[in-house]
């Protein structure tokens, strides 16, 4: 059971790592109200979200 919650968060994780990829790459703009939000916060956001899944995914293993 907790072998299946990790590979979910995983994915989930790697699903939010490929959107903040997409939206560096195509350079989407975000505001919130009046705030813009930087390009440059997607990358950081997709580096942190892409190790968060390998975690999840090597947590998952080890579960075995």
């Amino acid at each position: 059971m907790q072998r299946n919650a990790l590979m979910v968060s995983g994915v989930i994780f790697l699903a939010v790592a490929l959107l903040h990829v997409w939206r560096y790459l195509l350079k989407v703009p975000v505001t919130f109200g009046q705030t813009v939000i930087p390009l440059e916060l997607s990358f950081v956001g997709a580096v942190a979200a892409f190790f968060l899944a390998l975690w999840m995914f090597s947590a998952a293993r080890n579960k075995q």
